[in-house]
């Protein structure tokens, strides 16, 4: 059952990304998440690889939609922040799917979701107007879960797997853009596109807040929204900053036999604390 809690979280969620910039650093289960709110995080935003690789799985709609709602349930329990949840593609390609995805997340009390055009990783796409049929079927699973104001984060993957000739990217993601909105999207996620120029225009051309995923490399928060980007996230990064201080800790424990991979660890005691207390499970 939708809370008065969730409703206040979603709208929260909305204006964050409307009013300013909203950046998230992505979290793939309860521990990051709650670490991430220690950081100052406003919001909460899970990456499938992060939850993928939790699970000992590649990235790229390699998950169920049972696992991703248990690790999307796990955070939510564990932050009093909105939570928007990746979905990848829905968890199956027809309408059912999407469905039977968002009223799962809902229950379990996310406010938010991403929800790409990939038909697998790489391409081919849906087409414009089946990806906008799949929003609408979100819009109208949310209102019939009890949460109309569940804020959708339409990704396109043209600039992320270089779909089509480079020349007419942009106006392609413009007409998928369009259509998005018409269906019911939030917002309009387009990862692998960091050229200002290019964003400045996108963002000038369309209705929709734009999100960016940055990392590494990437121009700074303050450089985005200057180009007109209103939400920023950061994907799989943390997660895989997190995995490669697992492999390199292991190596020179193993190899050297010093500890020094660790030596810029959090206290135990502030770790510990990010966690809610709650009562010890029964024996």
């Amino acid at each position: 059952m939708v809370t008065e809690k969730q409703r206040a979280h979603a709208a929260t969620l909305r204006s964050l990304q409307t009013d300013g910039v909203l950046v998230l650093p992505n979290a793939w289960d309860a521990g990051s998440a709650a670490l991430i709110a220690a950081g100052g995080a406003e919001a909460i935003a899970t990456t499938s690889a992060g939850v993928s690789w939790g699970l000992g799985r590649p990235d790229g709609q390699n998950l169920t939609r049972a696992e991703m709602v248990d690790a999307v349930a796990r955070i939510a329990a564990t932050v009093d922040l909105p939570v928007s949840a990746d979905i990848e593609g829905g968890y199956g390609p027809g309408v059912d799917d999407v469905v039977a995805t968002v009223r799962a997340i809902v229950e379990v009390g996310a406010v938010g979701i991403n929800i790409e055009d990939s038909r697998a990783p790489g391409g081919p796409l849906f087409d414009a107007d089946a990806q906008a049929a799949r929003i609408r079927a979100v819009r109208e699973a949310a209102a019939a879960a009890g949460l109309p104001e569940l804020v959708v984060n339409a990704r396109t993957d043209v600039f992320l797997f270089g779909i089509g000739p480079e020349e007419g990217r942009l106006d392609d993601v413009l007409a998928r853009a369009r259509a998005y909105a018409d269906a019911g999207a939030d917002s309009l996620f387009v990862p692998g596109l960091l050229d200002l120029d290019v964003l400045t225009e996108l963002t000038s051309r369309v209705d929709l807040p734009v999100n960016a995923m940055a990392g590494p490399g990437a121009p700074s928060v303050d450089d985005l929204r200057a180009a007109g980007v209103r939400r920023v996230s950061v994907g799989q990064t943390i997660a895989q900053a997190a995995y490669t201080l697992a492999r390199r800790a292991a190596a020179e424990i193993l190899g050297k036999g010093t500890f020094d991979a660790l030596a810029d660890a959090d206290p135990f005691g502030d770790v510990d604390g990010a966690f809610p207390a709650r009562p010890a499970a029964a024996p």
